[in-house]
């Protein structure tokens, strides 16, 4: 970063470096995608083809899982990996991916929890008004996650070693 910021590279250097900065962007956009559109595909037996649908939370594989993982490959291939930037990377996966696993599925239960208590309450318009009905998908089971951060290495790995 400092010979780009003085100029002691030429525009070869500040190529190169706007090639890594797109792997780094790209790859994890692209992890997130795919594991969104095989996420969709295996759900699609059950579920219409609705936004919401493709965005969900849940499912396998874990698209926030191959997200960041993919991106702290692709940062330690890129930048090595005793760097500040994979450091932070590690950091951040291990919170996305205790996220999906931990909280987000414990919140689920309580969805589930919740809307059963409401859907045993007597049926009332005030009670469908104020308490709607809850997600109960929202976390990833280890499995989910496994997959799609497996997902995520071999695409950043993939784009590096081929691309």
């Amino acid at each position: 970063m400092l010979a780009i910021r003085s100029g002691e590279l030429g525009s070869a250097g500040c190529a190169k470096h706007d090639d890594i900065m797109y792997q780094i962007l790209l790859f994890p956009l692209v992890s997130g995608l795919i594991a969104q559109i095989i996420k969709f595909s295996i759900r699609s037996n059950q579920q219409k083809l609705a936004l919401k649908n493709l965005l969900a939370y849940s499912g396998m594989p874990s698209g926030h899982s191959a997200m960041i993982v993919s991106l702290t490959a692709i940062v330690g291939l890129e930048e090595g990996l005793h760097s500040p930037l994979f450091a932070l990377c590690v950091i951040l996966a291990i919170i996305v991916i205790r996220d999906a696993l931990g909280i987000r599925r414990y919140l689920g239960q309580h969805g589930r929890t919740l809307n059963t208590l409401v859907k045993d309450l007597k049926e009332d318009k005030y009670l469908d008004d104020q308490y709607p009905h809850h997600l109960e998908r929202i976390g990833h089971t280890p499995l989910q996650v496994i997959a799609g951060a497996a997902l995520g290495l071999l695409i950043s790995l993939s784009g590096f070693f081929l691309l």
